[in-house]
C-alpha cells in the first residue's frame, strides 16, 4: 500500500500537466471535427444548407447537435473541401415599409404605409432561386399593393383597408413561395394624404360637417322636448276637463247620500256652501241683532 501510494506521489508531477494539456486538446479536437464537418450545431429558428461540387445535397433543420455524416454518409466528409454549408435564418420577420405613393381615382396623392410579415420556409429557394429575396419580395409588395390601390375611390382606400391588405396577400403570396418565403399578415396600416393644402381643405369640410350635424341634433332635441312638452300639457288638459265635467256628477251623488241619510246634514252643508258663495263674491253685509223688529219697523217709517 506504501508503494502504491509512493508510485502516485511520483506521477503526480506529470499527471497535473498531462490534464492540462488534455484540456487544451479537447477544444482543438472539437475544433478540427467541425472544420473537418464531423459535426454541426444547429440552432433554434436556424437551417443550414450543404452542397457539395455545386450541388445540394440535403438540409439540416432539427436543432441540436447533428452529425452530417449520418443524414449524408460517407461524401459528407467531402464537404469541407468541395462543398459549402449554408446557414439560412427562418426566424418570423417583419418589415414596414412607409410612404408609397398611390393615386386615387380623384387624382388624390395618397401615402400608403404597409406592415407585412414572412419567414424562410424553403432554404434551398431562397438560396439559389433568387439572388436578392428579400429585396425582390419587398419590391413585390410595394408592386402589388401600388397596383392595388391605384385608381380607387377614396373612400374604399380609406374604409376597406381589410380587404385590401388581403388582396395584396393574395397576389404577393405564389410568387414569394417560389423564392422560398412564406409569406404571413400583410396590413395596409395607413393611408395619409401628402399634400398639406388638401388636408387643411378637408379638415375644414369636416369640421363644417361637424357643426352642421350637432346644430341639427341639437334642432332635433328641442323640437323633440316641444314636442313631448305639448302632449304631456295636451293630456292635462283633457284630464282636468274630463274631471271637471264629472265634478258635478259626483257631487251631486254625495249630496243625495247625505240626504238620505240625514237631511239637516244635508241643509247645514247647504248654509255653508251659502256662506262661502257670499263671502267670495265680496258683497256688503248687515249684520243685525236677534231683537231687530223693532228697528226695521222704524227704519221703514222714517
Amino acid at each position: 500500500m506504501e508503494e502504491l501510494i509512493e508510485s502516485l506521489i511520483g506521477w503526480l508531477p506529470y499527471a497535473i500537466p498531462g490534464f492540462l494539456m488534455g484540456l487544451l486538446a479537447i477544444p482543438i479536437f472539437l475544433g478540427l471535427a467541425r472544420m473537418f464537418g464531423l459535426y454541426a450545431c444547429v440552432n433554434e429558428c436556424q437551417s443550414q444548407v450543404f452542397t457539395l461540387f455545386g450541388k445540394v445535397i440535403g438540409t439540416i433543420d432539427e436543432p441540436g447537435l447533428q452529425f452530417p455524416l449520418t443524414k449524408f454518409g460517407p461524401k459528407a466528409l467531402l464537404i469541407p473541401f468541395f462543398g459549402k454549408k449554408y446557414v439560412v435564418g427562418t426566424s418570423l420577420r417583419q418589415h414596414y415599409m412607409r410612404n408609397q405613393m398611390v393615386n386615387s381615382e380623384e387624382g388624390t396623392p395618397m401615402g400608403v404605409g404597409i406592415w407585412y410579415e414572412m419567414r424562410v420556409s424553403d432554404p434551398i429557394s431562397y438560396l439559389f432561386t433568387n439572388a436578392n429575396p428579400e429585396g425582390s419580395l419587398q419590391a413585390n409588395v410595394t408592386s402589388s399593393t401600388i397596383s392595388t390601390l391605384s385608381n380607387l375611390e377614396m373612400e374604399k382606400m380609406l374604409e376597406d383597408r381589410h380587404s385590401l391588405s388581403r388582396n395584396v396577400r393574395a397576389t404577393v403570396s405564389p410568387l414569394s413561395e417560389q423564392w422560398g418565403y412564406s409569406l404571413g399578415s400583410v396590413y395596409i396600416r395607413k393611408v395619409a394624404f401628402t399634400d398639406r393644402g388638401m388636408v387643411d381643405n378637408i379638415t375644414e369640410k369636416v369640421v363644417k360637417r361637424l357643426v352642421q350635424v350637432t346644430s341639427a341634433m341639437k334642432q332635433d332635441g328641442e323640437n323633440r322636448v316641444g314636442l313631448i312638452k305639448s302632449e304631456t300639457a295636451f293630456r292635462v288638459s283633457q284630464k282636468m276637463a274630463e274631471a271637471a265635467s264629472s265634478r258635478p256628477q259626483i257631487v251631486g251623488e254625495a249630496l243625495n247620500e247625505i240626504a238620505k241619510k240625514d237631511p239637516e246634514i244635508l241643509e247645514t252643508v247647504l248654509e255653508v256652501m251659502e256662506v262661502e258663495n257670499l263671502l267670495n263674491s265680496n258683497a256688503s253685509i248687515d249684520i243685525l241683532p236677534d231683537q231687530s223688529n223693532m228697528l226695521i219697523q222704524v227704519g221703514r217709517d222714517g
